[in-house]
């Protein structure tokens, strides 16, 4: 698309659409009252100055009586007439004589090019006027007659009647747009206060767009001003009817609230009830394992128990530890070395799964961060061990750790990356939600609770990061981002 098309499309506010069709109408009203004013004007004058000059020619009469071809001059002088007439004598032989009055009314004899020039109709009757340019001096209205032996053509400038028309054009322009002006900034003013309301409204909206309402306690505190929610007005029933649906929203989200701290409560307490049947059950099965009298049938169920019983241990201490997250507790901070953090747990996964390729790169200078070091420890080996876990044996995983920024903006980056062969583009945007799965994207060896992501998220999010995720097939990076500490180097 030509930039010229893309200027095309820019919308235009309705103060602006408003204002260009009153603009519009205003001005196409004024051109056709200076075009209709301007030709009535022409015509009067016009006719104003046909009889004028038929005027000029009765009194001519007596003068022009056996005047000759070359008597023009003189005839002129005679009459004493207004500047502008001029006077042209034809004989019945052809020869031409004719004169002018200049402004200063000094009589000019015309030059023989000026009088070729000309076409002297034979007159047809005694009310005939008409237009006659002259060479050099302009357009004439002139009226033709006959006298013995010839024909005489006398007539006036028509410039008065083109300066009065001009005139009257150029004080039409002014006057448009003087009161165009004048227009505009009524216009504008009166425009400005009538959207004023409906300004009041956006500006509402915006800014309740603006905030967080996904997540966490939210209040909607943002009403269009009393005096811009008028009902009585169109606009002002709009900001009206904002309000009301604020009020709503602002209700509901109290409630969807309340509902998640009853619903955080809930999982918190049953987590937390739920931990001592669970190792009483382990505990149960492992004591009653050691029993040599067990027949085989036994010792496998006992085992499956044990397994089943460890699992759901693991997943009630996941959704604990969510909801304490939640809440805001769980987290001891303190000055925690993520790169000793990283290469601890690159090693221990080096141990877990020596059919992948492991690689790490960090810097000899050390990367502090305030947070808690379980806390930070937990979210670097869920990172590893997801990549170990959904990729296969083979795959080359690389944790790299690194500075980004100055001064206070300085943050700690921490990259997960594998070769392995990616996730589902529909899957990405679920990854980090409670329960998510990613069976159908990656190659996993064994199962999982779909809370280690979700985890490592929340962690990342009381710890005021970031993480996010890209992936596509032989490439994928989790990125996490920390506020980190300058390290001094002394």
């Amino acid at each position: 698309m030509t930039p010229l098309g893309r200027i095309r499309r820019l919308p235009l506010s309705f103060q602006a659409r408003l204002m260009l069709t009153v603009f519009g109408f205003v001005s196409l009203i004024f051109v056709i009252v200076a075009a209709v004013t301007s030709v009535m004007l022409n015509s009067v004058l016009e006719e104003r100055l046909s009889q004028q000059v038929r005027s000029l020619v009765t009194e001519a009469g007596p003068w022009l009586i056996g005047s000759g071809a070359e008597d023009a001059p003189r005839v002129l002088d005679g009459l004493q007439v207004p500047p502008g007439t001029v006077l042209v004598l034809e004989t019945a032989d052809g020869d031409r004589s004719g004169a002018f009055v200049d402004d200063h009314f000094q009589i000019e004899t015309l030059t023989t090019s000026q009088l070729a020039g000309l076409k002297l109709d034979r007159p047809e009757g005694q009310e005939q006027v008409r237009t006659m340019t002259v060479r050099g001096l302009g357009e004439f209205r002139v009226q033709a007659g006959e006298v013995p032996g010839g024909v005489v053509v006398m007539g006036m400038s028509t410039q008065e009647v083109r300066a009065t028309i001009g005139e009257l054009l150029t004080t039409i322009t002014f006057a448009t747009a003087a009161g165009l002006a004048v227009l505009g900034l009524a216009i504008t003013v009166v425009i400005r206060q009538g959207l004023k309301p409906l300004r009041a409204v956006a500006e509402t909206a915006q800014r309740v767009a603006r905030q967080p309402l996904d997540q966490g306690v939210v209040s909607i505190e943002e009403r269009v001003p009393a005096e811009q929610a008028d009902a009585r007005t169109e606009i002002g029933q709009v900001g009206a009817a904002l309000n009301t649906l604020l009020d709503h929203v602002d209700a509901s989200l109290t409630a969807r609230q309340r509902n998640e701290e009853r619903m955080r409560t809930f999982v918190a307490d049953a987590s937390h009830e739920l931990r001592t049947p669970l190792a009483s059950i382990r505990g149960y099965s492992e004591l009653s394992l050691r029993d040599p009298s067990l027949s085989e049938t036994t010792g496998q169920s006992l085992e499956r128990i044990q397994a089943q019983s460890v699992r759901m241990t693991g997943l009630v201490e996941d959704l604990l530890l969510l909801a304490r997250l939640d809440e805001g507790q769980e987290l001891v901070y303190g000055a925690v070395d993520l790169t000793r953090l990283t290469l601890e747990a690159v090693a221990d996964q080096r141990v877990a799964g020596p059919e992948h390729v492991w690689r790490v790169e960090v810097d000899e200078a050390p990367v502090i961060v305030a947070g808690d070091t379980a806390r930070l420890n937990q979210v670097i080996a869920n990172l590893l061990a997801n990549a170990r876990t959904h990729t296969p044996a083979g795959t080359t995983v690389t944790a790299s750790l690194a500075l980004d920024g100055m001064g206070s903006a300085t943050r700690a980056i921490l990259r997960v990356h594998d070769d392995g062969p990616g996730i589902d583009p529909a899957l990405q945007g679920e990854l980090f939600t409670r329960f998510a799965r990613g069976d159908r994207s990656r190659a996993r060896s064994t199962g999982g609770t779909g809370l280690g992501l979700a985890i490592v998220k929340a962690i990342v999010d009381a710890h005021h990061g970031e993480i996010r995720v890209t992936s596509r097939p032989g490439d994928t990076t989790f990125e996490v981002a920390l506020p980190a500490k300058p390290v001094d180097p002394a």
